[in-house]
């Protein structure tokens, strides 16, 4: 796109409004992707942590946390393994694992960042007068005795730090799709046509295109965005563009002269397809490759009460479970930000009070049933992790602070 065209300017911008592809075409993929935690290890000492969570760990720090806190099975020591995730390592100390920044200021001056906790470190609870704090330790000489050290650091240990959350799971869901305010992608460059008259393209096809481009040699594919509506009031809260795949500028196009004819014929730029997630075809839109967005986030609850709905589910299905990706209804616009932790609820039954005379319809309470982790957020709309779940999850479903 030529320089100060509006959609390339506000596409450039979306590296923090990434998202993924339809479930079905990337499930397939997931194992064989590298894990966010592995390039987050040189992004995590500029961790924003927020001044909610400093208070809180400060509060934590100065007494601890009730024993009534502490998980049922709370382990006296714990070595930190790799592939443990702070959500792991919360559900090993707390009743609620979102109440990771409790779990950092219990050891405040030993973990500034909370999210360098590496493979190696041994975790070592301390209780006393009715309080919990959890301190690193070292094993030293024999009998299981243990060394206190605020820093502890073993040549043992990965230097790697653990992740928030599985990032396996989200990993194609960073990069590899948009949502925007408006339909910015309706006047994208967009595919005329294959080569050879090919309507599917695929992985090392050429495609033609047609449009106002940028010469730069990574962009990206997707189908016409569609729009996203609150499930509350019908609203159009974005545009959902799915990704197709990727593409190489092979060649700029041009106008053609026919003898003959008072004017030329336009003549459409090439492209080469370098990765395909879904087969592309005429019509699908291309926008600049932009950076990933690798930055950490740990899990928290948000400092202000939330409610809102489940928009939609990627797949096919009419539910998901667990480790699936839902989109919701709530975004920077109230409040929301990337590791917030969500409870999702199981709306309550209507029925017929038997037990009077008059027979009352009567309208049961919601019961939380599950975790939502926001791991990306947009001016309106948001993207969320299904941590876990009792009971399928479907479009329409009410989630609330934890």
């Amino acid at each position: 796109m030529a320089s100060g065209d509006p959609v390339a300017e506000d596409l450039s911008r979306m590296t923090l409004r990434r998202v993924a592809s339809p479930a079905r075409a990337l499930l397939g993929a997931l194992p064989v992707l590298a894990a966010l935690g592995l390039t987050a290890a040189h992004a995590a000492p500029d961790f924003p942590i927020t001044p909610a969570q400093r208070e809180t760990a400060r509060q934590v720090a100065a007494q601890g946390v009730p024993l009534a806190d502490l998980a049922p099975d709370a382990p006296d020591r714990y070595t930190v393994k790799p592939g443990d995730t702070l959500w792991d390592i919360s559900k090993v100390f707390l009743r609620s694992p979102w109440r990771w920044p409790e779990l950092w200021g219990m050891n405040r001056d030993g973990v500034a960042n909370p999210h360098l906790i590496y493979p190696g470190q041994l975790l070592v609870l301390l209780k006393r007068d009715g309080r919990a704090t959890l301190q690193f330790g070292s094993a030293v000489g024999s009998g299981g005795v243990v060394k206190l050290s605020p820093q502890a650091r073993g040549s043992q240990i990965d230097r790697i730090p653990v992740a928030a959350i599985p990032q396996h799971l989200i990993q194609p869901f960073l990069n590899e799709a948009v949502v925007l305010d408006t339909d910015q992608l309706d006047a994208a460059p967009r595919i005329v046509a294959g080569e050879d008259g090919h309507v599917l393209l695929g992985k090392g096809d050429l495609a033609y295109v047609r449009g106002a481009l940028r010469e730069q040699r990574d962009w990206r594919l997707f189908r016409k965005p569609v729009p996203l509506k609150d499930p509350e009031n019908g609203e159009v809260l974005g545009y959902e563009a799915a990704f197709v795949g990727t593409a190489a500028y092979t060649r700029r196009g041009d106008m053609r002269a026919v003898p003959g004819r008072g004017e030329g014929l336009e003549v459409p730029a090439t492209f080469t397809l370098t990765l395909v997630r879904q087969e592309a075809g005429n019509g699908d839109r291309l926008a600049p490759a932009v950076p990933l967005d690798d930055r950490p986030y740990a899990p928290h609850a948000p400092t202000r009460p939330v409610d809102g709905h489940v928009i939609s589910l990627y797949g096919d299905g009419m539910s998901a479970g667990s480790n699936q990706i839902v989109a919701i209804n709530r975004g920077q616009r109230d409040g929301l930000e990337r590791g917030h932790v969500l409870s999702l609820l199981t709306a309550g039954r209507t029925v017929r009070d038997t037990t009077s005379a008059d027979r009352a319809t009567l309208q049961l309470p919601d019961e939380r049933q599950g975790h939502l982790f926001v791991f990306q957020v947009f001016q309106r709309v948001s993207y969320a992790l299904i941590l876990s779940t009792d009971r399928p999850v479907q479009a329409g479903d009410r989630f609330v602070q934890p």
